[in-house]
Parts: C-alpha cells; structure tokens; sequence
C-alpha cells in the first residue's frame, strides 16, 4: 500500500428537512386542525481515529463526502426521518484544518478519538407549532436549515516516541531493524527509504518505545531539496531526536562533523522548536573506522556536535544498540513522569 499522508476533502453534511403543512381530516371530525410534523434532521459528518489505518490513501482519489438529507415531515404530525450520519476513519495522527482559514479542527491523536467535522442541518417546523388561539388553521411552516459545508486538509503526522535524523545511508534503517521488528528496505545506495516507518522497540516485557524512521536529509532540506523535508513533520511529536552520523562514510572528502552541522541548520530552519527537542549523537559504523583511527573521529565529532548524549554504534552488528535502548526508555520514563507530576 502507498504511503499517503496528505489529503484534502470537502465534506458537506445533510440538510434539514421541511416542515409539513396539513391539516387533520377525519370522518365526525370537522375542523381537525393542523398536523403537520416536523423535517428529520440533516446527518453530521465525524472524523473517527483508527490505529488499524496507517495512511490518508481512502482519501486521495474519493474527496467529496455528502451527508443524507433528512426527509421532509408528513402529516397526521410524523416527523421526517433523519439522515444517517457519516463516519470518516483516519489514521491515529490526523490532524484537519480548514483549508480556507487555517484553523485547527480537530487533532486525532488518540485510537476511537471522535470529532464533529461538519453538522448537519436542523429539520424545519410544520404548521402544528404555529397554531394559537387566532391562527386555528396556521399555513406556515420553515424549511429544514443548510447541514455545515467545508473544505478540509487531512494532514497525518505519525505518534512516535524517538525519531531518527540524518543523511542518506547514515544507517537509520539498519538501526531501526536492529531494535525492533521493523523490516525497512537497506541498500548501499541514497534515498533507500521513500516514507516513514515504525517501530516498537521492547526492552523488556513491560517497557517499550515506538521509533520513527524518516527519508535522509540532505542540505537545502528546509526548502525541499531531498525527500526528507515532506516527513519532518513527522518527528514534531516525538520526544527525543537520535541523530545518526556515519564516521566511514564512502567519499574520503566528506566531513561527518560538518554534515552533521548542516542537518541540524536544516532542522531550525524548518521548525525552531522541532531543533530544541532533546537530541542525541549516534556514532554509527563505528565497526568500519580503523581502531587506530576511532577515538579520533569520535572526537572530532562530538567536540563538533556538542551533544546531550553521544553513543558510539555499529547498527550493522548491534554494536551499542542494546545501550542506546535502555538509556532511550530511561529517558522517556522520566520525561513522562515530569508531564504527570505537572498535570496533577
């Protein structure tokens, strides 16, 4: 399946039904007067999130969704039946604004979450409710109300714990395969992921964490040079940044400690606040550098990068791996127990 994770649509719910104009006509019942019932309301529209979806494709070819019209009301005062309203199922993630105004409409962050996307039109009155004591044979009625009419942008960013930033084959989708049971595609060439992927990394039977994996960047990302800038949006729930940086890389001219710097101009670039989530600097294909050479190049690096932590990795071999992991979980146990401790 494609990966889609944007989408616009306009959703117009039912309209209303008119009200009934009649009057009661029975045999030995002169003057019977008026029984005109209610139109039955237009159908609503709802954006339901479902964790069994993980992309807006339903959307991309099918983008009009119309409400049923409530039916008109009737005599002997029946009321018209109302339109069924409309489920919509997205993926856990979506967020919907308004295309026009930019407003937010609803952030369907949580699986069975339920939002109200367009309201359907109220039934109009028959004439039975503008009887009195001078109008005993009242002709008036209303006709059902307009149901809510929008055009709306689906916009899904993936809920994930940590995500992973970096260059083209700096080994993002090898780690992400170490740690959990994830299976991206890994090749010897740039641009190997095409969409984000998933994984749930297990530290032990209670304790686990989701990581997001994401096309590489490259410089001139913030201004959609790359693949990458399309997904950043991706990593702006997360709440760590591991950054892998590849200290063997295949061009003897290149310079981790400067590629690593202009990844991170790409990232304030794109979102200041996304660039002061809590990052962390993995060495990666340590397993590749000369030991003679190693403690060099780490050093070089992280007296460049100045990290929070720095981990040095093989993704390849799981060198460093199973640390990496611990620390991760450590460190969102903790940044959960800081959010409970100030909600409460």
């Amino acid at each position: 399946m494609k990966f889609f994770d944007e989408a616009r649509i306009e959703v117009l719910a039912g309209d209303g039904g008119n009200g009934a104009v009649s009057f009661r006509r029975e045999k030995y019942i002169p003057l019977g007067g008026p029984d005109g019932g209610d139109g039955g309301k237009g159908a609503s529209i709802w954006a339901v999130a479902d964790r069994n979806l993980n992309t807006l494709i339903d959307f991309r070819y099918n983008r009009v969704f119309r409400g049923q019209k409530g039916e008109n009301g009737h005599g002997s005062d029946r009321y018209g039946k109302g339109g069924a309203d409309m489920e919509l199922r997205m993926p856990v993630g979506t967020v919907i604004t308004d295309s026009a105004s930019g407003e937010l409409i609803a952030d369907l962050d949580t699986d069975g979450k339920r939002w109200l996307i367009a309201k359907g039109g109220i039934g109009g009155l028959g004439n039975s409710h503008f009887k009195s004591s001078t109008n005993r044979a009242p002709r008036q009625n209303t006709p059902g109300q307009e149901g809510e009419k929008r055009e709306l942008k689906l916009e899904l960013k993936v809920l994930a714990d940590v995500g992973l930033l970096g260059l083209p084959n700096a080994g993002k989708s090898t780690f992400i395969r170490a740690v959990s049971a994830a299976k991206p595609k890994v090749a010897d060439y740039p641009f190997t992921t095409l969409h984000p992927n998933l994984g749930v990394v297990r530290v032990d039977d209670n304790r686990s964490f989701v990581i997001a994996d994401i096309p590489g960047l490259i410089e001139g990302a913030a201004e959609g040079a790359g693949l990458g800038h399309r997904f950043l949006k991706h990593l702006q729930r997360t709440g760590l940044l591991l950054h892998l940086v590849d200290v063997s890389p295949f061009d003897p001219e290149a310079d981790p400690a400067r590629d690593a710097a202009a990844i991170l101009e790409e990232l304030r670039k794109y979102d200041q606040a996304l660039f002061d989530k809590p990052r962390w600097l993995l060495v990666n294909k340590i397993d590749l550098v000369p030991g003679e050479d190693r403690a060099a190049r780490i050093k070089a690096l992280t007296d460049s990068y100045r990290p929070q932590r720095s981990f040095v990795i093989s993704a390849i071999s799981g060198e460093g791996c199973r640390e990496v992991n611990f620390a991760v979980m450590d460190h969102l146990e903790c940044q959960r127990h800081q959010h409970e401790t100030a909600d409460s």
